[in-house]
């Protein structure tokens, strides 16, 4: 048996992302070229794909060379989010070394007691509020390390750690009620309002549920491991990165609660509430971001009388933990620079198109659903999919007899949701949590099938109430 189970063992993370870029690579030479064109809207101060006029290039198909190229390529394409993710995660180490995080959550269970399970669905809740309304994503990957080491230490693993950052604000984005980068920015370019009566009802029953289902699946899982730690997808998986900042329970409940610590720890207060106010109000985005995480990595290592040199010992050794990710990340987004070298994601996007356009009324809402869910591994952008697919989707709504607000909410559905599953997706997350794609899988499959059904379900339910 245990010889079946090495031969079964899945490949490691990066050989993953390998195999799909050659995928991509085959795929440039079976699918013919096409693109469609496009017109700069100003109002949107974007261009815009013109529906119809998808016509055939020349073919441009990857080989060999092209492949190692894309390698490089797609790490200078990440460049940004990689950076972002070093800086953030600079800053988090350097708040777990200071040991302010374990003492706020010796501090928390001290309070909570035998109910320390309830962090879950309020950290789940507070980043899903913050995916639905503001739309933030990418801009809270730096907080993914903190709450995993409380996590571990309340007696879970990484994967919950990381899956109430992520899972409940991917939830949040993807259910959204005001997501000005989804829902506002399809609203638009469809010819539609972003919101009316119906509509908000509608997008706030969904938000509930879906959250209600993400939390309680987080929990189902959680609750399953603190009772046999042997039932955790990541059992026997040695933890390296963060070995020295975990404690037990019971040393982290035994720690003081010094006025150093809670300086530290308003600090970080201060930090997310800036974050929180730049999204919103002024736009930041990575670059912004980034600079909030530094300066914050400065003031936690002066309040904690820390040298120069020592910071910069702390720098270089977070770094080193940050590179898995970071190199995961780059590689994942190497099998976009494939597709578009190869010219062959329009193509996909209109044989999809077509597709639905050929379904009877009744099922073009879930064929649109479905469609959106394939798109999204091809267009990870939640914006660029926008520009690209609606221009399409919205006459075909017409065509086949259902409103522009269903087609934006399959979209909405169809981008958000398959985030947690694509790996060119969800290899960024996975190489920030510092867990391989094939633990991933095993944890996130049947919340996503469960949610697909879902999304089917209030799709269905929109066409029939008219949204």
């Amino acid at each position: 048996m245990e010889k079946i189970k090495k031969k079964l063992k899945m490949p490691h993370a990066y050989a993953i992302i390998i195999l799909l870029i050659l995928f991509c690579m085959i795929l440039t030479w079976i699918l013919p070229a096409g693109t469609f064109e496009t017109v700069y809207n100003e109002e949107l101060d974007r261009e815009l794909v013109v529906a119809g006029s998808y016509s055939p290039v020349e073919s441009s198909p990857v080989g060999p060379w092209g492949f190692f190229e894309s390698l490089y390529a797609g790490m200078v394409n990440a460049s940004e989010i990689i950076f972002f993710v070093i800086f953030a995660s600079a800053y988090v180490f350097l708040l777990m070394k200071t040991g302010s995080l374990n003492a706020l959550v010796g501090s928390v269970l001290r309070s909570l007691g035998n109910r320390d399970h309830l962090i879950i669905p309020i950290i789940m809740l507070v980043f899903g509020i913050a995916g639905t309304t503001i739309g933030a994503y990418e801009e809270v990957y730096g907080l993914i390390p903190a709450f995993i080491v409380m996590a571990i230490t309340l007696g879970y693993d990484r994967i919950v750690g990381g899956a109430m950052v992520f899972v409940g604000m991917a939830t949040g984005f993807s259910a959204a009620i005001l997501n000005p980068f989804t829902i506002g920015l399809a609203s638009a370019v469809a010819g539609i309002p972003m919101m009316n009566n119906k509509i908000l009802i509608f997008r706030i029953v969904a938000f509930c549920l879906f959250m209600t289902l993400s939390i309680s699946y987080v929990m189902w899982y959680a609750h399953r491991i603190k009772k046999d730690h042997t039932k955790s997808y990541l059992f026997g998986v040695p933890e390296k990165l963060l070995t020295k900042d975990i404690l037990t329970r019971e040393e982290v409940i035994a720690l003081p609660f010094t006025i150093r610590q809670k300086i530290t720890l308003w600090t970080f207060l201060i930090l997310i509430i800036a974050m929180a106010v730049g999204i919103s109000v002024y736009g930041f985005y990575l670059e912004e971001l980034a600079a909030l995480f530094i300066i914050g990595f400065f003031i936690t290592g002066i309040i904690n009388h820390m040298s120069v040199s020592d910071i910069a010992d702390s720098f270089v050794e977070s770094s080193e933990s940050a590179m898995y990710g970071a190199l995961l990340i780059g590689l994942s987004y190497s099998i976009e620079v494939v597709m578009s070298s190869g010219n062959i994601i329009d193509t996909v996007v209109l044989f999809l198109s077509n597709l639905v356009g050929s379904l009877p009324g009744s099922l073009a809402a879930v064929g649109m659903l479905a469609g959106q869910n394939i798109i999204n591994f091809f267009i990870p952008s939640g914006t660029g999919q926008a520009v690209v697919v609606m221009p399409i989707m919205a006459p075909l709504a017409d065509l086949v007899g259902i409103s522009r607000e269903v087609a934006v909410t399959a979209y909405q559905f169809g981008d958000g949701f398959s985030n947690m599953f694509w790996p060119t997706a969800v290899a960024v997350e996975c190489g920030i949590m510092g867990i391989g794609l094939d633990k991933w899988y095993r944890f996130i499959t049947p919340l996503f099938i469960m949610m697909f059904i879902l999304q089917a379900i209030l799709i269905s339910v929109g066409v029939v109430i008219g949204i």
